[in-house]
């Protein structure tokens, strides 16, 4: 299997506080890789680190298959935080001072950057009079500038209407469909990531909690009932002779979600307590992508 960004232990602390707590990061070639964590989770940090703008305290890292970072660094582009911008110039003046510092020849390169990320017709119209759409499509036009192989992208629907959330959603599938360009993207709009994410991950207070594949992500949301027990091998042996029950998992240990029998929840319940079960929670959870992680992430706010 082929990585793009392989990552081991990866830490950073700032002061006596640890930002990023020994991520070890997976990001196959051509994913579309969703960073999911709440606000200081140390998204932003973590992505800051493999781009080369703050150094690891620790750790090891490789960028397609390669420990030679400085040089593979070449092939990524970049929008963490707000993309720098000139507000009284023009997007194509904006390009024009990119494509002279990377020391592009062609005058071409610009059109054809503005045609493709749908900034043709702003003709002379200054960045400052932009929409937050249009700003966020020209700092990922600069990203892309050095045709990388890699993206990373921070929050880049962030503030966005409808329209312009659409509009970069749509342009990032065109990116990893046409120019397979692996992307690692960060945001709070859960819904929208969803529709074009192959690959998730969740941090947690700088702490990679878990990596999952979109294809995943379906059974994860079904809809259960979830019991929280003391003995989940008992519990287990009672679903299964007592309430001839299969469909059921164990997420993490003390947790069985039950998928059989929704309806009839209070049959498992007191099959589970007849059995000498210490029953401490018995509820129906999974119904959607965001209640999936807020539980995940363990509360509602910032995500």
């Amino acid at each position: 299997m082929e990585y793009a960004l392989r990552t081991d232990g990866i830490t950073k602390i700032y002061g006596k506080h640890t930002v990023v707590d020994h991520v070890s990061m997976h990001v196959k070639k051509g994913d579309i890789y969703g960073f999911i964590g709440k606000n200081g989770a140390g998204k932003t940090t973590f992505m800051r680190v493999v781009a080369g703008l703050a150094a690891p305290a620790a750790g090891t890292m490789e960028l397609f298959g390669s420990g030679d970072l400085e040089k593979q660094r070449q092939r990524l582009g970049t929008l963490i935080e707000q993309p720098g911008l000139y507000g009284t110039m023009t997007a194509r003046d904006n390009l024009e001072v990119v494509r002279k510092s990377f020391g592009i020849t062609g005058k071409h390169a610009v059109d054809e950057m503005l045609e493709f990320v749908g900034l043709a017709q702003a003709g002379k119209k200054k960045v400052k009079n932009f929409s937050m759409g249009m700003k966020q499509r020209l700092g990922i036009a600069i990203a892309l500038f050095r045709s990388p192989d890699f993206l990373i992208l921070d929050e880049p629907i962030n503030g966005l209407d409808p329209e312009g959330i659409k509009e970069v959603r749509d342009l990032l599938s065109k990116l990893n469909r046409e120019r397979q360009i692996t992307i690692l993207i960060s945001s709070h709009i859960l819904g929208e990531l969803s529709k074009i994410a192959t690959n998730y991950g969740i941090i947690k207070e700088g702490v990679l909690i878990e990596e999952f594949a979109a294809e995943d992500l379906k059974s994860r949301c079904r809809r259960c009932v979830k019991l929280v027990v003391d003995d989940v091998q008992r519990a287990s042996t009672i679903l299964e002779e007592k309430c001839h029950i299969t469909e059921y998992d164990v997420p993490k240990e003390g947790v069985l979600r039950v998928f059989d029998e929704i309806d009839n929840s209070w049959v498992i319940n007191r099959e589970l307590v007849e059995g000498g079960i210490h029953l401490k929670e018995s509820y129906l959870a999974g119904q959607d992508l965001e209640g999936y992680f807020m539980d995940l992430l363990g509360g509602a706010s910032n995500v």
